[in-house]
């Protein structure tokens, strides 16, 4: 089996970033000239991935008109000369085949997947949270992952290893180490106490998944929040077959956190050609007394 689709749950209300997601969805929130969805998205192509869903909700058109051709615009940078310009803007339609589906009620992460079934089929398929972008120029976190369902043939977890005073924001794998950064996954626990946390190994919003937890998310009801939970449906999938994770490589970034948001646009400033130089002058004589 090979994987040659992804998943984008986008349909979230973005309340952590109010009052701006009132009227912007979080995913369009640019990150220095890019919407945070690209980099998403750009990660995937680079994994060899082409066919690309987004679960979309209200007021979610904008998304997916950032990668819509705009003929007038087009027009308008070839009358000018400006072919760099021009070249991009074609880049973005043309750089996967995008798919939308409305989740019509926002009943949590595990119903947006299971929004996917048709598009997925009987194959198994990325997800990928829109709140974690994560930096590894030449081996994206995604690509890394295909290598280890290749070698494995089942559904994998996308982890890293982080501090153990933190355990408790995130869901945490149990297990026991394979091989070099694989684990086995015995079970979840969602938001350990320190005390109780099995490992520090965190699910960090990557995600490769086979087909047979949409039967499963069929028949999960609702768990925290009152919305029907990826993180049980894989529970139950983990019970049913073999399950691994991944501590991947890379400088991740909860985007969905104003500090994850600010510290991913000075960083990717400082890795802007053009501008790095006097950006990282102009942060070096910050004075704000």
């Amino acid at each position: 089996m090979e994987v040659k689709k992804a998943v984008i749950p986008a349909a979230g209300l973005g309340t952590r970033f109010l009052p701006v997601t009132k009227s912007v969805p979080k995913e369009i929130l640019p990150i220095v000239d890019k919407p945070t969805i690209q980099y998403i998205i750009e990660e995937i192509v680079a994994s060899g991935i082409e066919d690309i869903l987004i679960i979309t909700g209200r007021n979610k058109e904008i998304i997916i008109n950032h990668f819509d051709q705009v003929p007038e615009l087009e027009f308008n940078l070839k009358i000018k000369g400006k072919n760099a310009e021009l070249k991009m803007v074609q880049d973005i339609t043309d750089m996967a085949n995008i798919f939308t589906v409305r989740q019509g009620e926002a009943k949590g992460l595990g119903h947006a997947v299971l929004c996917a079934k048709e598009f997925v089929g009987d194959e198994p398929f990325a997800v990928i949270l829109g709140d974690d972008i994560v930096y590894n120029h030449d081996n994206p976190a995604l690509k890394q992952m295909i290598r280890v369902f290749n070698e494995h043939q089942t559904s994998v977890l996308g982890v890293q290893t982080v501090p153990h005073e933190d355990v408790s924001k995130y869901g945490i794998v149990q297990g026991k180490e394979l091989s070099d950064y694989v684990y086995s996954v015995e079970d979840l626990v969602e938001k350990p106490s320190i005390e109780d946390a099995p490992s520090d190994l965190a699910i960090l919003g990557r995600y490769i998944i086979t087909p047979d937890i949409f039967e499963i998310l069929e028949h999960t009801g609702k768990g925290a929040g009152g919305e029907i939970q990826l993180t049980d449906g894989l529970r139950r999938l983990a019970k049913r077959q073999k399950m691994v994770a991944y501590d991947f490589a890379g400088r991740r970034y909860d985007v969905g956190d104003k500090l994850g948001f600010l510290e991913a646009t000075v960083e990717y400033g400082l890795r802007t050609p053009g501008l790095e130089t006097k950006f990282k002058e102009y942060l070096k004589n910050l004075d704000l007394s």
